[in-house]
């Protein structure tokens, strides 16, 4: 299975921090966020990862390389200035992610969830499956509800999505060129019930603040 880091947002509420450094560079326990993402996936036996990137894209790839360093190969997605939202960036990277599923983490999220498990986890007759967490301070009302394994739009309890999922590369293909958010698409797959989901029980942080990169600074270096 190949793998996808979204790492083109602008982090426009991190500033002034990433006026000068894209987000996923930024560090939590003295790494950069997205080469936690990239030991992990090493770890679970992804070989293959692509990037994409958008704003300060180059000093991504100046500080990643071909992957070498994390016994990886990294292929990049270059979007632009201003990137292409979640399914358009995707849909530009298709071409590097095989005619396979693949595995979709979002470069500003810290995680233990173990990728390995996921592997399996794209039933027959599913485009998607999503990893779901508990409704974090920040978000309480959630995303996602999840019944019988199977994730609906709209429901009595609603979780949040992890930003960890594991795509059919159809599910894709047919979306026009150009930026494109990535909700309207799984709300219409989930009511043809064509998405799974699981909830994740263990360590989830979505680096969003200056504030929550310090707590999940501070949760690191106490593990070490």
């Amino acid at each position: 299975m190949r793998a996808m880091i979204l790492a083109a947002g602008r982090g426009e509420r991190m500033r002034p921090l990433t006026d000068h450094l894209p987000k996923p560079l930024l560090t939590v326990g003295g790494q950069p966020l997205i080469v936690h993402h990239l030991r992990a996936l090493h770890a679970a036996g992804i070989q293959h990862v692509v990037i994409n990137h958008a704003w300060l894209g180059d000093k991504i790839e100046a500080e990643l390389g071909n992957g070498q360093q994390f016994g990886l190969q990294i292929h990049y997605s270059p979007e632009g200035a201003t990137g292409l939202e979640t399914a358009g960036g995707i849909r530009l990277a298709l071409p590097l992610l095989g005619d396979e599923p693949f595995l979709v983490v979002n470069g500003d999220v810290l995680t233990d969830y173990p990728f390995a498990t996921l592997f399996d986890a794209l039933k027959p007759g599913k485009t998607a499956h999503l990893v779901l967490v508990p409704n974090p301070p920040q978000h309480p009302q959630g995303d996602f509800a999840l019944q019988q394994g199977l994730a609906l739009a709209d429901g009595d309890s609603k979780f949040t999505f992890s930003g960890i999922a594991v795509y059919r590369p159809e599910f894709f293909r047919e979306l026009p060129p150009g930026p494109q958010k990535l909700a309207p698409f799984l709300r219409a797959a989930m009511a043809q019930q064509q998405v799974s989901a699981e909830l994740y029980h263990g360590y989830w942080a979505d680096i969003g603040t200056p504030q929550r990169l310090a707590d999940a600074d501070s949760f690191f270096r106490s593990r070490s």
